[in-house]
């Protein structure tokens, strides 16, 4: 099913594995009383946890323009090394390598194994998204909002740019000449599951096609507000895939908001 709805939406499922003794993993997201979200997963293990580096797809990950990865896929073995293995590849091959540690803490043994995890591999990439949240866990207590915190326990030598997304009020950006702030798009939200995933993939899509971005300011706030525009349609609508806009969409709300 959902190797099906990624060819629906035009993306290319060449490099899916299916296990015929092992199911997907599943989320189940309740929101709290305080508005939070709260998960539970049902792995056990799940079809994910049991990838063997035999199975990559090597010249499919060695096209990449930018590898994209999470922290989840760290947590277990085979998947754990086969993930380091793709991630060499694609560093070999050229590509950005870009992390989003999405912290999910009921899946790690323990808070500090989790810590440990996320942060062997920071040095590796090329870009990074970070929520609040994370920022605070990773550095174990520091203030989330203090540039001082990120620029200096968080941003490494070899990165190229860090992102803190922060919600509805938009998202910061770190780069080793510029730094600031780009707000968010104002919407009447129903359902924030996805948002973080739209903006991050909003901008990869512009990243991928113009990696100069980096290295201008302006064109930067430019696709970060595209990236902050499609995390606000997201949160729109019920649902996560069925949330996602399209580029006409970004383009009518960016529309919108500049009235």
């Amino acid at each position: 099913m959902l190797s099906d709805m990624l060819e629906e939406n035009k993306v290319d499922n060449s490099g899916v594995r299916f296990d015929t003794d092992a199911r997907t993993a599943l989320a189940f997201i309740t929101l709290r009383e305080d508005g939070e979200r709260e998960f539970m997963f049902f792995r056990h293990p799940s079809a994910d946890m049991r990838l063997q580096e035999s199975e990559l797809d090597v010249n499919l990950v060695k096209k990449a323009t930018i590898f994209h990865y999470g922290s989840i896929s760290l947590i277990e073995e085979p998947c754990k090394s086969t993930q380091l293995a793709a991630m060499r590849i694609a560093k070999k091959s050229g590509s950005l390598l870009s992390y989003d540690p999405n912290l999910r803490l009921p899946l790690w043994p323990s808070e500090d194994a989790a810590r440990k995890g996320i942060m062997n591999v920071w040095d590796q990439a090329d870009i990074i998204k970070i929520s609040e949240e994370e920022i605070s866990f990773l550095t174990e207590g520091s203030n989330p909002n203090d540039d001082s915190v990120v620029l200096n326990k968080l941003f490494h030598p070899n990165l190229r740019l860090l992102l803190v997304s922060e919600g509805k009020e938009g998202c910061r950006y770190y780069t080793k000449k510029f730094k600031g702030r780009v707000p968010g798009v104002k919407v009447k939200s129903v359902d924030t599951n996805g948002a973080g995933d739209a903006f991050m993939g909003a901008i990869l899509y512009r990243l991928a096609s113009d990696l100069d971005l980096l290295k201008d300011e302006k064109r930067l706030r430019d696709a970060l507000l595209f990236a902050n525009a499609c995390g606000a349609h997201t949160v729109t609508k019920n649902g996560a895939i069925p949330a996602l806009p399209t580029k006409d969409e970004v383009e009518q709300i960016l529309k919108e908001a500049s009235k």
